[in-house]
C-alpha cells in the first residue's frame, strides 16, 4: 500500500540513513531535501534563515510532485525534516491531498548523542553539509517533537 513514510529528528539523529533503510522497500521513492538544496542552492545557503527561505522555496516546488508520485501509487520516504510544527504542516498538507496513509519516524536521540554522530560525520565528508556544533545549537532551539495535536501516526525510535 502506497505510504508517505516522514522523518522527525534532531541534526545527525539518523534520518536520513533511515529514510534510506525505508526506501529500500518495493515501490518506494526516496526524496532526499539535503540532495536537493545542495544542488540547487550551493552558494546561497550560508544561514539558519538561507535555510528557511530556500527549503520554503523547494517545498512549494516539490509539493505536487509528491502528489503526484503518491497518486501513482507509489510510497514516498520524505528525507525532509520534521523537526517544526511548520514543517509538519507541510506534511500533514501532503498527506491530506494524496489521501494516504503514512508514518512520522520520531528518532529521540539527546543533544550529546547527536553531536558525537555530527562530528563522526563531518570528519568523514560524505555527507553534503558541515554543521558545526554552533549551528547545530542553532538548529535545535527550533526542534519541536511531535504532539497528539497534529494528527501523525508517529513510530518513536531511541538508541
Amino acid at each position: 500500500m502506497r505510504t508517505l513514510y516522514l522523518l522527525c529528528g534532531k541534526i545527525a539523529a539518523g534520518k536520513s540513513t533511515l529514510a534510506r533503510q525505508l526506501a529500500a522497500r518495493p515501490s518506494t521513492l526516496l526524496i532526499s531535501e539535503d540532495h536537493w538544496t545542495s544542488t540547487l542552492y550551493p552558494v546561497e545557503l550560508k544561514t539558519i534563515d538561507d535555510y528557511t527561505r530556500l527549503s520554503a522555496r523547494l517545498r512549494a516546488a516539490m509539493t505536487p510532485h509528491i502528489a503526484d508520485i503518491l497518486h501513482q501509487g507509489l510510497s514516498v520516504v520524505l528525507d525532509f525534516a520534521a523537526n517544526t510544527r511548520r514543517q509538519r504542516a507541510w506534511m500533514r498538507s501532503l498527506i491530506d491531498t494524496a489521501g494516504v496513509p503514512h508514518e512520522l519516524h520520531y528518532l529521540d536521540l539527546s543533544d550529546e548523542l547527536c553531536k558525537q554522530r555530527l562530528r563522526q560525520r563531518n570528519a568523514s565528508g560524505e555527507h553534503q553539509f558541515q554543521v558545526s556544533d554552533a549551528e547545530f545549537e542553532q538548529f535545535t532551539a527550533h526542534f519541536a517533537p511531535p504532539a497528539a495535536d497534529e494528527g501523525f501516526n508517529v513510530i518513536v525510535h531511541k538508541p
